[in-house]
């Protein structure tokens, strides 16, 4: 996660401090001048604008008062609460916030040596999956002496107005952070995955299995570092709509604490081990609080002793920072947003992960073959022009993928600031596919992601083991844009792009042969097979053979009536010769042969499997076994049909 950094638009930190030091001058960012088009792009602000260096500001300005902290923030007048919600969140989390605020110390002012301070500040974020060094002057918009933006506390405290600054750059103008997702900022606070929930059409507010299963992912996430958000849906002329409860609807809020809180008194509490599960969270303005149960001053807390408390750090007054049982936190908020910190370390006492990235985009090419923009599933024409991803799950495993598009931002000033609407589909294919899907008919969809017009799509999913294929699209065909995939599993999986539609030409085809037809052979299970044990039953798998080369499936235990659930696809030089379907029985000692049917050179589509007798070794007229296999076979001389 922490690559190489890049710097953006060329302006390398060290080299513009030493030449602002040698000439004794302070920093002025060309490439973010103090001018109307690094405020806005449509709306002015309602006044005069001054930039003022934050010595015209107040005395003795510092980057940090009292160190680092979530109470440190408040909203200014852009609607960037998402982003002051994702600074309160980044700002718990110290081995984050010292990477996004690279050489902090050395950034501080220094009250003994004044003259070497030059106005100038760097920031690094994650941008499309590179850290990303961006230069800031010290220069803020302030109206009336006051900074106009996000603030401190402390008015002599300049770090968030100066991140918000340089984010504001990679932005375009600051009235580009008006509306945002705290989702996208934690990401480019810190490279994690973004897992949007949603509270209220999930199950959460009426399954307590389900509510308790998400407490407890939440507070794995939170204790392993990552960051949690959450809000209220709300309509536009909603939009920070105080409620009669506290809350504020379409306002983001910075979860700053998960836990499970012991009820009870002294050595008492400890011998009932009775517990509520509770959830901080901290309003970005800085004030306006939950009052229900577990508010600051409710009498709930009268039931937690006063050790506990001293623990939480509860504190009555109106900071923006409350509890609330995460019940009433799932019944009255709608959304949040869940950021995975992914550990790809391969020294870790905690879980870990194998990962792989690619960048691509979708394109538009003369060729409608070499196309990679076919739009979703709905085009079924089109769709599997898109790029196209396989792997192996080596086991049952679970699968995170994550698909990023470029953040549209920047653009808002040409109109163009709306993301593209995006999503993917995973497929069940054959164990031994390597060349690109050509028909979706033939394949098996086992999951498809919300194609949604966010910055990022995230989907996990329990899979059996298996060769799967991931096609990223956008909802509509012929939309062209950049995208990242990231994908995440327990094992290597080997995930790699299908670049080829069928196997190529080489120079020693025409002596070795060259493929006349492609086969797709699906063996979906079999019945009254053999019985090998003293148990009445077998542990069969099966085999597919066809020109030396062959596909296994997983062995079934303790049965004589298996799911294979097996596909396997074959490029065929010699198509007059047969393929093979046999079942043996694992054994410890040596294997043994249930039967198996042997497909004659003349191959006939079945829509559905079909249940074919098994027979021994010896051809179509050998002696009959016992058990049927059920299989279906689609052929095709077009090798680009399947």
């Amino acid at each position: 996660m922490f690559s190489t950094v890049v710097v953006y638009k060329n302006q390398h930190y060290s080299e513009l401090k030493k030449e602002c030091v040698e000439q004794k001058k302070l920093f002025e960012d060309p490439e973010f001048p103090c001018t109307n088009s690094s405020l806005y792009y449509r709306t002015p602000l309602p006044g005069r604008v001054e930039w003022k260096r934050p010595g015209e500001i107040c005395e003795n300005p510092r980057l940090f008062v009292e160190g680092i902290s979530a109470h440190d923030l408040n909203q200014g007048e852009v609607g960037n609460c998402w982003f002051v919600a994702a600074c309160s969140c980044l700002a718990l989390k110290p081995h984050l916030w010292q990477k996004v605020i690279p050489n902090w110390k050395e950034q501080e002012w220094d009250p003994k040596h004044p003259d070497y301070y030059t106005g100038i500040f760097h920031f690094q974020f994650w941008i499309f999956g590179e850290w990303t060094d961006v230069v800031v002057d010290d220069r803020l918009p302030t109206m009336n002496g006051k900074l106009i933006y996000c603030h401190s506390k402390s008015n002599n405290e300049f770090w968030s107005a100066l991140l918000e600054k340089a984010y504001a750059k990679l932005s375009g103008c600051y009235e580009s952070l008006n509306g945002g997702n705290t989702g996208d900022a934690v990401v480019d606070f810190s490279g994690a995955v973004n897992e949007p929930i949603s509270l209220e059409s999930g199950p959460y507010r009426t399954d307590p299995k389900a509510r308790e299963k998400l407490f407890s992912d939440l507070l794995t996430v939170h204790d392993r570092g990552g960051i949690i958000s959450c809000s209220i849906a709300a309509s536009p002329h909603e939009r920070e709509l105080r409620l009669p409860n506290g809350l504020v609807k379409g306002h983001a809020y910075s979860v700053t604490a998960v836990r499970r809180v012991r009820l009870g008194h002294g050595l008492l509490a400890y011998f009932k081990n009775e517990t509520i599960v509770l959830i901080r969270m901290r309003n970005p303005w800085g004030k306006h609080e939950w009052k229900g149960a577990w508010s600051d001053s409710s009498e709930e807390w009268q039931k937690v002793g006063s050790m506990e408390r001293g623990t939480l750090g509860i504190t009555v007054e109106d900071d923006g920072e409350f509890w609330m049982s995460f019940d009433d936190w799932c019944q009255n908020f709608t959304d949040t947003d869940v950021c995975r910190l992914m550990n790809t370390s391969v020294l870790s006492v905690q879980k870990t992960w194998h990962e792989v990235v690619y960048f691509s985009s979708w394109t538009k090419h003369v060729e409608p073959l070499r196309n990679r923009c076919g739009g979703c599933m709905n085009h079924r024409r089109t769709f599997l022009q898109n790029p196209q991803y396989v792997l192996d799950l080596h086991d049952e495993d679970e699968l995170l993928v994550c698909l990023q598009q470029r953040d549209m931002k920047i653009h808002r000033a040409y109109g163009q600031g709306e993301n593209l609407t995006i999503g993917f589909a995973v497929f069940k294919v054959e164990l031994n596919r390597k060349y690109r899907m050509h028909d979706i008919v033939t394949q098996q969809n086992v999951a498809t992601s919300t194609y949604i017009n966010a910055r990022s799509v995230f989907m996990r999913k329990l899979l059996p083991k298996g060769r799967y294929v991931i096609i990223p699209s956008t909802f509509k065909p012929e939309v062209l844009g950049d995208f990242m995939l990231r994908v995440y599993t327990d094992q290597d999986s080997g995930c790699r792009e299908l670049d080829l539609d069928k196997p190529s030409v080489r120079c020693w085809s025409s002596f070795l042969g060259y493929p006349q037809m492609v086969t797709q052979i699906y063996v979906h299970g079999a019945e009254g097979l053999e019985n090998q044990d003293s148990n009445g039953g077998a542990d069969p798998y099966v085999v597919i053979s066809c020109e030396k080369n062959s596909v296994q499936s997983v062995i079934q235990k303790d049965t004589r009536d298996p799911l294979f659930d097996i596909r396997a696809i074959f490029y065929r030089k010699k198509p007059n010769k047969p393929i093979t379907v046999q079942v043996w029985n694992s054994n410890a000692v040596k294997d043994q042969f249930m039967g198996q049917v042997v497909l004659p050179a003349d191959l006939k589509d079945t829509a559905d499997p079909q249940k074919v007798q098994l027979k021994r070794k010896g051809g179509q007229t050998a002696e009959e076994m016992p058990g049927r296999i059920s299989l279906r076979v689609v052929t095709s001389r077009d090798l680009t049909a399947m």
